[in-house]
């Protein structure tokens, strides 16, 4: 009986499974042949005997239990040795899926770790940008509370020619400017005098401290209108003035 029609094996056998099958039955029936000498038997073969010298057939041998078992022994390491083979290869198998699934995870906390510091960094950044923007708002803020807001009327007018000239050295009191101004339109920014002797060369005094237009556009101070009829352009121009050719509006008196 072949080997592949041993019952339950429907795997046939590679080519040097069957020679492995073949060397060892071949060893078994030998092993078998000898046993069957007896002991005491002669080793010598008789004289009269004749030996033949056809091939041996060992077809009845290789049909024995002990063959077959020697077979079936083959067989069954050759499976198990399958049977080892795949599992080694479901072992590696399993050990990249893991390696693999881990390395996954290991590339998802990175992203989420990344993601976290980006928006982190955003956020320090759109704080920065708040915190920059509070902060020119309370130093707006403070600039517009330290600027004083002048009234529309002749006390206003002079307090804002005061800072003004203090700002650019121009000497003189809130009492002297009110006191000149007084004197010289009675406090009407829109006052003429159109009778002088300026009046007559076609420059008339304008203003409240009636300054003529040469002298204003002469001594005309940074920062105000060049209107002649501004109040605080007049007074200031008019102050500069008086400062230069008086040392001060103080010190003005009448007509100057």
């Amino acid at each position: 009986m072949s080997v592949s029609s041993i019952p339950g094996r429907r795997r046939r056998l590679n080519k040097t499974q069957k020679l492995s099958v073949a060397g060892i039955s071949a060893m078994a029936v030998a092993a078998l042949s000898f046993s069957l000498v007896p002991a005491n038997a002669d080793p010598k073969p008789e004289a009269e005997t004749p030996v033949s010298a056809e091939p041996v057939v060992f077809a009845s041998v290789a049909g024995t239990p002990q063959a077959k078992a020697v077979q079936a022994s083959i067989i069954e390491q050759h499976s198990t040795a399958e049977k080892l083979v795949k599992a080694a290869d479901l072992a590696r198998a399993k050990k990249a899926a893991a390696a693999k699934a881990k390395a996954a995870e290991a590339a998802k906390i990175k992203a989420r770790a990344e993601a976290k510091a980006k928006a982190e960094a955003a956020a320090r950044v759109k704080a920065k940008a708040v915190a920059a923007e509070r902060t020119q708002t309370q130093a707006a803020s403070r600039s517009e509370a330290r600027t004083p807001v002048y009234a529309n009327n002749l006390d206003g007018w002079i307090r804002e020619s005061l800072d003004i000239m203090r700002a650019h050295g121009i000497p003189g009191s809130y009492d002297g400017l009110h006191r000149n101004i007084m004197r010289e339109s009675t406090g009407n920014p829109n006052a003429v005098n159109g009778w002088d002797i300026n009046a007559q060369n076609g420059t008339p005094s304008c203003g409240l401290l009636q300054v003529i237009r040469p002298t204003f556009n002469a001594y005309h101070v940074p920062g105000t209108s060049w209107n002649i009829y501004d109040p605080v352009a007049n007074i200031t121009a008019a102050a500069n003035y008086a400062a230069d050719k008086y040392g001060s509006m103080d010190n003005v008196n009448s007509a100057y």
